[in-house]
């Protein structure tokens, strides 16, 4: 893998490269060669498989960490190829056309982090929050419990107990 990546950074700017195992490497490159890079490594490197297309909120550094997973059937390895885009009105350039299943981890990524990939078939149909209307729930500050208390009423038997003394009733209920 490693002749891989040296041919790969004689035409790309490899912001980072992690060697995790011999089967699995980590490239960070910009958001403006993203793209390209990704379609390379499918057209000419022979990572025909898209794995994964996913995100992390890095909400510290004002940035989403978008992560494509390629896998190289034939020479059985995978690259992970991270991108760092602003969190602020973030958008991304669309792979639909290098992979269908692209669409569709493009319209989960849009409805719960907000992220936009202009251009890309149905991003912009409800995916799984239909009548949605609030801060995407995926990121990071997204109150999940303020939510909750919000959206549900409290239910019977739903009341907390410390587990040691909740268990020594229910067992020993005369003690």
């Amino acid at each position: 893998m490693k002749e891989l990546i040296d041919r790969l950074k004689t035409s790309y700017t490899v912001e980072d490269y992690i060697q995790q195992r011999s089967d699995l490497a980590h490239i960070t490159v910009s958001k403006e060669t993203a793209v390209d890079f990704i379609s390379h490594l499918q057209r000419v490197e022979g990572y025909k498989h898209l794995v994964i297309l996913t995100a992390v909120d890095w909400i510290e550094d004002g940035k989403f960490q978008l992560t494509y997973l390629l896998n190289n059937p034939e020479m059985k390895n995978d690259i992970n190829v991270k991108v760092f885009i602003e969190r602020e009105n973030a958008t991304m350039e669309s792979i639909h056309h290098l992979w269908e299943q692209a669409r569709t981890y493009q319209r989960e990524l849009k409805e719960m982090f907000g992220i936009d990939f202009p251009g890309s078939p149905g991003v912009d149909k409800p995916f799984i929050l239909e009548g949605w209307h609030d801060l995407p729930p995926y990121r990071r500050d997204f109150d999940t419990k303020k939510y909750s208390e919000e959206t549900y009423f409290p239910r019977p038997g739903r009341e907390k107990n410390d587990p040691a003394t909740y268990m020594k009733q229910k067992l020993y209920p005369n003690e």
